[in-house]
């Protein structure tokens, strides 16, 4: 998501600037380019060294340097980013930034800014109260390149606890990959399914699978990133989607927590004919126990074994692949260990599929528990997309332009 692209970090002095060299690195991590701009009081906090090891080039804080790569490098940097993410903002930073003064090297690069802007303001709570703060993040929230996160509440470093606190840096890396998305299925309603599901034999024991959730995860932040309105209907799972709360895109993914495979099929059925896509990656059992047991089920002196009657459960795919529309589209999951790919096309054909993604338990690094995958497109017109070993993430975002493509 974020490989390639450059990213200005600036950084005021504010005491959540010792979290900032973390954010670099993760930045790096995913394949972005960073370069960090601060203002003087910044580096009180946070060394120019540090800085400068962590991104890979000179940090920009001294408008008037003579060792500045150009001349004009507030200017420069703008030109050179793709986006730009501010964290901490202070309440001195956010004053400035709203009014248009710029006079140190942070906020002439911001004023300079055109392409997208994350702001992660920190400051002790009776500062973020002051109307004047207040007003400066009222201006910042209209200007349409700006992603303004809010303050998280807890203990301040001054001791007191209230609301001033910045976002943690997960959600500053999850906001930036969100304002680098191009929103191209804004509008669109995307019903997710994953993980597993668990059909109770006693109230101690299941039958289950080994699905972690990552897959389908990855699917809901790529459509999410995108501007989709997504349900994802979860089943017990390793990880779960997580957005940050704090912006107003937040309630477009919205998580329904599910446990057996009738739980699943009732959640699934009854979306469905208000979604656009419906992405089918859950590992939902096929069988189910005939009855479950209300106490824990004892093993009796000299048994050997024990035989459990297993009734089939609502085949979700067929059922929507029954009921789809012309204007829906369904996409369908299949993870196989022989025979792969005549499986999976009896799947897309019997059960109405417009596409389906098709995993191999032969293939190293890809299926459960792994964060990565290896898949086969297989499109209901017969045309074939073989994905190499990727990324679950990098995975999601293949499917998701497939998706589009139908």
């Amino acid at each position: 998501m974020l490989r390639g692209k450059h990213i200005v970090v600036g950084i005021s002095g504010g005491i959540a600037a010792y979290k900032i060299p973390e954010l670099i690195r993760l930045l790096r991590k995913e394949g972005a380019e960073v370069k960090v701009t601060t203002t003087k009081n910044a580096l009180e906090f946070v060394t120019e060294l540090t800085l400068q090891t962590l991104s890979g080039y000179k940090v920009y804080s001294d408008v008037f340097a003579a060792i500045n790569e150009h001349s004009t490098e507030h200017i420069s940097l703008p030109d050179w980013a793709d986006a730009m993410i501010i964290a901490p903002a202070t309440a001195n930073v956010l004053g400035k930034m709203a009014n248009g003064i710029a006079d140190d090297a942070l906020t002439t690069t911001f004023c300079a800014m055109r392409k997208p802007v994350v702001i992660a303001p920190a400051m002790n709570d009776k500062m973020y109260e002051c109307p004047a703060t207040q007003e400066a993040l009222r201006k910042l929230s209209e200007w349409s390149n700006i992603i303004l996160l809010d303050c998280a509440a807890g203990e301040l470093a001054c001791g007191t606890t209230g609301k001033g606190r910045m976002q943690e840096v997960p959600a500053l890396a999850e906001t930036l990959r969100y304002a680098l998305t191009g929103k191209d299925l804004a509008s669109k309603h995307v019903l997710i399914t994953s993980g597993r599901t668990q059909e109770a034999i006693d109230p101690v024991r299941f039958i289950s699978n080994h699905s972690s959730g990552k897959q389908g995860t990855a699917l809901a932040l790529s459509c999410w990133r995108r501007g989709a309105q997504v349900d994802f209907v979860c089943g017990p799972s390793a990880v779960y989607p997580s957005v940050p709360t704090f912006f107003a895109t937040a309630q477009q993914l919205r998580n329904i927590s599910v446990t057996s495979a009738a739980q699943m099929a009732e959640q699934t059925i009854q979306l469905f004919p208000s979604c656009d896509v419906a992405i089918l990656c859950a590992a939902v059992a096929d069988f189910t126990p005939s009855n479950v047991a209300k106490e824990k089920i004892k093993k009796q002196p000299e048994q050997n074994e024990m035989t459990l009657s297993l009734t089939t459960t609502t085949d979700i795919a067929a059922t929507l692949g029954k009921t789809k529309t012309q204007n829906q589209k369904l996409v369908g999951f299949a993870l196989e260990t022989c025979d792969e790919q005549n499986h999976a096309l009896h799947k897309l054909q019997s059960k109405n599929l417009d596409l389906i993604v098709l995993n191999s338990l032969q293939d190293k690094g890809a299926g459960f528990g792994v964060d990565t995958n290896k898949v086969s497109l297989l499109f209901a017109n017969g045309t074939k997309k073989d994905v190499p070993l990727l990324s679950k993430e990098d995975i999601a975002d293949c499917i998701v332009e497939a998706i589009r493509s139908l």
